[in-house]
Order: structure tokens, then sequence, then C-alpha cells
């Protein structure tokens, strides 16, 4: 009965090890960067935002094509005059985005790298309507080697958001 006691153990032992080399944070420095990235945005501090961004940073907004970095200013200061803007995980109204980098180790043809998700809700309330609209968003964080953000994805449809952006536009253009 000891011997197969000790086998048991040994098994649930080695098969709960990690040894994968994955680690993820929830409170780690870069998750905090992008928990200030985000408040950033948030406060239409586009300075603010350029200070975590490489210079050679690439964003990927639902498409495999990368934006420019004046283009991705235009589109947030878009944002900005078209909308009042939060941002809210779940139900919980005091939350306002999840956040966890990982660590992955790299293996065979992929180098290691680091990666922050982040989930949450965009609420915008246009300031034309005062129609609100909500929208699920996934942003990915990869980090470069200067502790910049090098690439950033961007998943959730903007199909409301530009609809409003552009309607805000015809309007002032009137």
């Amino acid at each position: 009965m000891k011997k197969i006691f000790l086998i048991f153990a040994s098994i649930l032992f080695i098969g709960c090890t990690n040894t994968t080399g994955l680690v993820v944070n929830i409170d780690d420095d870069k998750s905090n960067s992008i928990r200030q990235h985000y408040e950033n945005y948030l406060n239409n501090d586009v300075e603010g935002l350029k200070s975590l961004w490489s210079p050679d940073l690439q964003v990927f907004l639902n498409s495999v094509d990368a934006i420019s970095l004046d283009e991705l200013v235009g589109l947030l200061e878009a944002q900005h005059s078209t909308y009042s803007i939060s941002m809210q995980w779940g139900t919980d109204e005091d939350t306002s985005y999840w956040v966890e980098t990982t660590d992955y180790p790299g293996a065979d043809s992929y180098n290691p790298a680091t990666v922050t998700q982040t989930w949450f809700n965009w609420i915008a309330t246009s300031k034309l309507t005062g129609e609100t609209i909500t929208m699920p968003a996934h942003i990915s964080f990869f980090w470069g080697e200067d502790g910049k953000i090098a690439q950033e994805y961007h998943m959730y449809d903007t199909a409301a958001m530009i609809a409003g952006i552009e309607a805000a536009q015809l309007a002032a253009s009137e």
C-alpha cells in the first residue's frame, strides 16, 4: 500500500510541475505600465502614450497591415473628440480592465517574447447624439528589448465607433 501511495504521490508531483517555462503575472512592472498607459489613453494624454511606445511601433487594428504612429494618434484624437470614453472589465464598475503579462521562453523557431494581454469593454458616449456604444476589446502588447511597446494587436469590431466618428466629422463640416 505504501508503494502505491508513493507512486501516486510521485505522479501527482511530477504532473503538477511547471515545465513549460511560462510565467504569467498580473502585478509586474509591464502590467502596471499598461495600466498607466490606459489611464493616459482615458485622459487623452498622447505624450504619456508616446512615452511607452517604441519609435518603430507597429499597430495592427483587426488587420495584418500595420498603421503608422501618425494614423494611430489621429484615430485616438478622433475618438476623444467624438466620445466620452470609459473602460470596464466584466460587471464590476470599479475594475476598468484585466491586464496580465506572460513571459514566453521561446522554442524551436520561436524567439522568447514578453506579451501583455488586456481585456475590457470600451464604453463610449457620443458627444453629438448621446448614444452609448459598448464594445468588447482585446489588445495584446508585445514588448521590445528596450522595454517599450514594439507591437500592438487590437482585436475588436470598430464598425459602430467608426460610424460615430464619421457622423461627427460630417456634422462638424456642415
